[in-house]
């Protein structure tokens, strides 16, 4: 028999509802130049990932407010036990500009699904693979050049890299040498990879812009290609700034490429969430 004079029980507390975000442990930061960052975090056990695709990243807000995130592409391969990112700084940007002070033991916060379109599977079979990015959009590439499967399914890779100054090739050093000793696909990269960087503002052996370079030829010829993209053998994907491309998606289509997605894949791909 109930005590009717005994006090009634508090209601449970509701369980607390999961984060959305992972909480990453920063293991390192490297700062290329006043303008150019690249920062690793610890990965998940539970995070999978296709080489090529991109996160939502941001930094705990104060107060319990919530956080802002932009969206960025993991630089590390899909078996990495790190995730490794490359990214601007600017002074005054909401996120950056707090993003680029962090240092190793810092928390960053990441998203906990990956996605995008710069992955292998938006690309029909192909002999050759054309990855071209402006900025810090060579950030994929140093995804997708680290998987064996590039490797696999192109006999040849190009990785094409423009920037502004010399002095903003962050990795250069790593495609022209280091990528040749990775234990995994090292053989594979010396024997099938060309690294293809072009310097717009200052001298340099490979001056210009990228899609000028193809318009002219230049870049077919440089590479020792046939004059243009075929569509039985090219597969290209872009990444970087809004106006490349666009511009070289016009360039691929005047080929006869067609643009691929996950869903219905094809002979070139771009990010669709960086280009808007």
């Amino acid at each position: 028999m109930t005590d009717a004079s005994a006090p009634a029980s508090p209601p449970s507390a509701a369980p607390p509802r999961p984060s959305p975000f992972h909480e990453g442990r920063v293991l390192w930061v490297r700062h290329w130049t006043d303008q150019l960052f690249s920062f690793a975090i610890t990965r998940p056990e539970d995070f999978r990932f296709r080489s090529g695709e991109f996160v939502m990243i941001g930094l705990p807000a104060a107060d319990g407010a919530k956080p802002l995130l932009r969206a960025y592409s993991v630089a590390s391969p899909f078996w990495a036990e790190e995730l490794e990112f490359f990214s601007i700084k600017v002074p005054d940007g909401p996120l950056t500009s707090r993003l680029q002070l962090i240092q190793p033991g810092d928390t960053v916060l990441m998203g906990k699904k990956p996605t995008g379109t710069l992955v292998l599977d938006a690309l029909t079979g192909g002999e050759r693979l054309h990855l071209i990015g402006t900025g810090t959009g060579l950030a994929p590439w140093l995804s997708v050049a680290r998987d064996p499967e590039t490797y696999s399914r192109f006999g040849r890779v190009v990785v094409s890299h423009t920037v502004r100054m010399a002095a903003d090739l962050a990795y250069r050093e790593f495609f022209e040498a280091g990528i040749k000793d990775d234990p995994l696909i090292g053989e594979e990269a010396a024997a099938q990879l060309a690294y293809y960087p072009t310097v717009t503002r200052e001298p340099f052996h490979h001056p210009g812009r990228i899609t000028d370079r193809i318009r002219s030829g230049d870049y077919f010829r440089d590479l020792g290609l046939d004059g243009g993209f075929d569509p039985a053998r090219d597969r290209v994907m872009l990444c970087g700034s809004m106006a490349m491309i666009k511009e070289t998606a016009a360039l691929l289509e005047g080929f006869g490429l067609r643009e691929g997605s996950n869903a219905e894949p094809g002979e070139f791909v771009l990010e669709r969430a960086f280009v808007g």
